[in-house]
């Protein structure tokens, strides 16, 4: 099987997992225990939030962690929220499940929700921006870069208007850590509150995230009752995952330039052959992440095409994995104005450090004929 789902989840990095694998057995201690195994497991802890904080150009003491992306995200939307009184609140309108659903639910709680629309590239556009700044939201969250399209938003010059407003401004950079530079001290300082990551995005696993947070915004757990994590994220610690994680962002920081630069060669390369087969590509005409390429070839169904890739050996998926189950076209497709039709076609491929040139190659011409297949079905069936 070619993994082309890098944007869904990332194989464990062997030296992650020999990192981790110690935190299973051996020293197993709770945190929170004053004997030796728990100081261990106390001391391996702060040593990854230095190494994630590092990874990010943040302070140890701003990072929380948190079992995964979109912990993070319900952590400071409705955190926040929770620490003010009911008023407005805008999020892009491309943004993954956990942010937009987290809104919708201030919003049944009295909250006003305002969708910051998209041009057709899926940036947030400006002069609507700028007129939804009007309504006074307390709280706005924008993505770095998008899960399905790669596209990367203009987060420091949103952050910035936001500021000068008196807004806090939130960013999920879940996608963006691993594959562009992150500095947390230059976004704060530009406005940014607040910054989502995950670790089994860049080659750590499952089960870890944080919540990169400027200390001086009041924030209301989702979860009481041990005070880790500055009283703001209750629970025993996964040690083993937030030592995968801090050693996950060391590699992914150490690696950074020399991957950037070999996946943009290699989506180059597949893009100029997507093209060369009539596919549409979203977002092409912006700044991107290196490794994002969603595309539709008109008239195919991206679900039959995924099906039959897979069938073929190849990984892909049609948008956010977390919503994969969701029939409908995808919400940030239709944001960007693609028709229904259309945005049914989509499939996303997602590159990784395991990908070569000859998978490239090989996959252009699995799916020239799976096309092929698919229209003499078709034709048989007329």
């Amino acid at each position: 099987m070619v993994y082309f789902d890098h944007n869904a989840t990332t194989p464990v990095d062997p030296a992650v997992l020999e990192a981790m694998l110690p935190w299973f057995s051996g020293q197993y201690g709770n945190a929170s225990s004053r004997h030796e195994l728990g100081r261990a497991a106390r001391r391996a802890i702060d040593e990854a939030r230095a190494r994630v904080a590092a990874a990010v150009g943040a302070h140890p003491t701003e990072v929380i962690f948190t079992s995964g992306g979109s912990e993070a995200n319900n952590l400071f939307i409705k955190g926040v929220a929770a620490s003010m009184k009911p008023g407005a609140l805008a999020v892009s309108a491309v943004e993954h499940p956990s942010v937009i659903e987290a809104a919708e639910q201030l919003a049944r709680r009295g909250w006003q929700l305002c969708r910051l629309v998209v041009d057709g590239a899926g940036c947030v556009d400006e002069a609507a921006y700028w007129q939804s700044l009007s309504l006074r939201p307390k709280l706005v969250s924008v993505m770095l870069a998008n899960n399905e399209t790669g596209v990367v938003q203009n987060v420091a010059a949103l952050a910035q208007t936001a500021r000068d407003c008196g807004i806090v401004f939130h960013t999920d950079g879940v996608q963006a850590l691993g594959k562009m530079a992150l500095d947390f001290r230059a976004l704060n300082a530009g406005g940014v509150k607040a910054l989502t990551l995950s670790a089994h995005k860049l080659g750590g696993p499952k089960g870890a995230g944080a919540l990169v947070m400027d200390k001086g915004i009041e924030l209301e757990p989702l979860i009481a009752g041990g005070g880790q994590e500055r009283d703001l994220r209750s629970g025993t610690e996964n040690v083993a995952a937030i030592v995968g994680f801090g050693a996950a962002c060391e590699l992914a920081t150490r690696r950074l330039a020399e991957r950037a630069t070999r996946l943009s060669a290699l989506r180059q390369r597949l893009e100029d052959g997507l093209r060369a087969q009539g596919a549409v590509l979203f977002g092409s005409s912006v700044k991107r992440l290196p490794n994002t390429i969603c595309f539709a070839l008109a008239g195919f169904d991206g679900e039959t095409l995924i099906t039959r890739l897979d069938r073929a050996g190849y990984a892909l998926s049609s948008g956010s994995a977390c919503s994969s189950v969701d029939p409908e076209p995808s919400h940030v497709l239709k944001a960007m104005g693609v028709s229904d039709e259309l945005a049914r076609g989509a499939v996303r491929l997602s590159l990784g450090t395991g990908n070569t040139q000859a998978q490239a190659d090989d996959f252009l011409i699995a799916l020239r004929d799976t096309v092929a297949e698919l229209q003499q079905l078709t034709a048989f069936a007329v």
